[in-house]
């Protein structure tokens, strides 16, 4: 009688994400076994740490591995999200660690939600299977309900976290009824599986099923018209978790839709086609309207961020390869160019606390003129004015939208950035030409830093776009060779 071996799957392509859950575990046991450990303490640990994954995730093989069953697969896309991903993770807890101690909610467990939540983001990216996208998801979302309501002290805050939590449970139940379609009509939840068994065509209940699928998926990236949750929790949360939810785990669902439209429903193409056309002509136009009325700051970006959405869908729309090229170089933009504009509503401190109107920007011409140049210039980036980094992102988008034919996607697009440029302008213009109010407290030095950077980069990247570029095009011809 034989006796069955064994095998244990490979775990070094595993390694990054292995890092960073022994990681969140030995910052939690840090905190707690050293009293009076700060969030300050466990930040430098958790950037020490990202800095550690960032390194092994460039030193890892260029080609497609997989492990675990197929479950998971690592390949020049995951690595290229993934490596966006650690720097807006890391962009956030630099931001939070002087207004955490001025806010008087410097707490350790802070910086390991964030490694917590990035764990999940790196296991939604490098998902190829319905499983493993969802515990995914959760292990991300669940960290991120917590942080959303972290200033327990503050009304705003934990109802910000309490309607994240339900919308975002909500959410997950439409994904799990239209995955478990998706596995009742083919037989299998692994990606490449499924999309075998949909060579020959598929049912209306695949569809159905992909439709829930894409609804859970959405909510992740705050498009219309599951938005709801957005411009509440952005104005509730305390701000550097607003910059926070602003970039990464956006991102990371961005590539999980990718990776689940190509690698498990390549040939449904006209069919998801249609879906993604109408939500991302949707986030768009609400966006551009809905974001006019607006008086918060916080509240303003979050609309800001749906009608970005939308711009970046333009691209997985045209289902090309220059589609794709075009969502990854808009998503590295717009996460650069968010990291400095949360900077800039970080500065909004005066004696008295933070401040969110954008009326209270009044004047700062004056007072502060540099900050308030880099701040109308990442405006003007964010509103798609050339020859700023925001004006390319949208290029790519749209040419690829173009080039596949879908002409009133791309007619509606520039329109609807013509409309939003109105509410990005009328920053600039309190900026510049308001009464002046009261000066804001000086920046720290590490705001000031990731400011400059951000700022840098958005003026420049028209001088050398090249890297940014060739990442994208590669990361594509990993995921579509």
């Amino acid at each position: 009688m034989e006796t069955a071996v064994t095998t244990l799957p490979a775990f070094s392509p595993a390694l990054p994400e292995m890092l960073l859950a022994a990681g969140a575990l030995l910052l939690l046991m840090y905190g707690v076994f050293r009293k009076h450990a700060t969030a300050r303490d466990t930040a430098y640990g958790a950037l020490a740490l990202f800095a550690i994954v960032c390194g092994v995730l460039i030193g890892q093989s260029g080609g497609r591995v997989t492990t675990f069953e197929g479950m998971f697969v690592i390949d020049g896309f995951t690595k290229y999200v993934k490596i966006l991903v650690l720097l807006a993770a890391a962009a956030a807890i630099i931001m939070s660690m002087n207004f955490m101690e001025r806010e008087k909610i410097d707490r350790f467990e802070f910086p390991v939600l964030i490694v917590l939540a990035t764990l999940g983001m790196f296991a939604m990216v490098s998902a190829n299977s319905l499983i493993a996208l969802y515990l995914g998801l959760e292990l991300q979302s669940l960290a991120l309900y917590v942080i959303a309501a972290f200033n327990r002290d503050s009304t705003r805050s934990t109802e910000a976290g309490l309607k994240y939590f339900v919308l975002g449970a909500l959410s997950s139940g439409m994904l799990l009824y239209g995955a478990s379609m998706v596995y009742g009509f083919t037989g299998s939840v692994d990606f490449n599986v499924i999309a075998h068994v949909l060579e020959a065509g598929a049912n209306t209940g695949v569809i159905f099923g992909l439709v829930f699928v894409l609804a859970g998926l959405t909510f992740k990236i705050s498009a219309v018209p599951f938005h709801m949750w957005t411009p509440d929790v952005y104005e509730g949360a305390p701000t550097p978790v607003t910059a926070f939810f602003a970039g990464a785990p956006k991102l990371a669902a961005m590539a999980l839709i990718i990776n689940l439209l190509y690698g498990a429903f390549p040939h449904l193409l006209p069919e998801w086609q249609q879906i993604i056309v109408f939500i991302s002509i949707a986030s768009m136009v609400l966006a551009a309207f809905a974001a006019i009325g607006q008086n918060n700051i916080k509240r303003l970006m979050a609309y800001s961020s749906i009608g970005h959405m939308g711009y970046a869908l333009v691209g997985l729309a045209a289902g090309t390869p220059e589609g794709l090229r075009g969502v990854l170089i808009y998503m590295t933009i717009y996460v650069i160019m968010n990291i400095g504009v949360f900077c800039c509503i970080l500065m909004m401190r005066r004696q008295e606390g933070m401040v969110e109107s954008i009326d209270d920007l009044a004047g700062l011409s004056r007072h502060q003129p540099l900050l308030a140049f880099v701040f109308a210039m990442l405006m003007f980036s964010l509103a798609g004015i050339p020859p700023l980094a925001g004006f390319f992102g949208k290029f790519y988008v749209f040419m690829a939208a173009i080039q596949a034919h879908l002409y009133p996607l791309a007619v509606i697009g520039v329109l609807s950035s013509v409309v939003g440029a109105f509410y990005y302008l009328r920053i600039v213009k309190v900026m510049y030409f308001d009464e002046p109010a009261e000066a804001f407290e000086p920046m720290p030095g590490e705001l000031t830093a990731m400011l400059t950077i951000s700022g840098i980069f958005t003026m420049l990247f028209f001088v050398y776009p090249l890297p940014i570029i060739a990442g994208a095009q590669s990361a594509v011809a990993a995921l579509m060779p």
